[in-house]
């Protein structure tokens, strides 16, 4: 993952989302239809694309998405 371009490049095609930058900072309770499919489904999508394991606690723990993307470039 090389910036945060192409981490919502991702989110926005693997997932179906509309995901702005400015929502990056918002809590994940706060995006519309946001559940846990999807964040296992972002899981799933960043391990193929970064090939490396990602810990699915630490993004089960994570409160936003820039904290999930900051464990992509970790």
């Amino acid at each position: 993952m090389n910036d945060l371009d192409e981490f919502l490049t991702l989110l926005n095609d693997e997932l179906g989302l509309r995901i702005a930058p400015e929502d990056t900072d918002r809590a994940l309770t706060e995006l519309p239809g946001w559940d846990s499919l999807y964040l296992l489904r972002l899981v799933t999508a960043l391990e193929g694309r970064t090939g490396r394991s990602i810990s699915v606690i630490d993004v089960f723990e994570a409160p936003d998405l820039r904290h999930i993307y900051d464990l992509t470039t970790a």
